[in-house]
């Protein structure tokens, strides 16, 4: 089943959650597309469509990116040599995925 992109209402329930656990919230902007004069801050409904292109068009082409692969692997699959092998770790001297010897 192929997927569906987000409608706009979907894409301003994500946007709104994913800025409120940071601690942002929306509803101190000014209502409507207009900016407010004596701060120039943007309104919702502009914050909310600048964001729902970034997240159609910058996000999609940054999760479909791949490390370009070069190397002497023989046919091992590039997608797969691409990823991390070990996450990020606070302390990458004590942890184990990270030794080489």
């Amino acid at each position: 089943m192929p997927l569906t992109p987000p409608s706009d209402a979907e894409l301003d329930i994500m946007i709104r959650a994913r800025l409120a656990s940071l601690g942002i919230d929306l509803n101190q902007l000014p209502a409507g597309t207009a900016s407010d004069p004596e701060t120039g801050s943007p309104g919702q409904a502009s914050v909310l469509a600048s964001l729902r292109s970034f997240m159609r068009t910058t996000v999609a082409e940054l999760s479909a990116y791949q490390v370009p692969f070069a190397g002497a692997a023989g046919t091992a699959d590039p997608a797969l040599l691409s990823q991390q092998a070990a996450p990020p770790a606070l302390h990458p001297s004590i942890d184990t995925a990270r030794r080489t010897a």
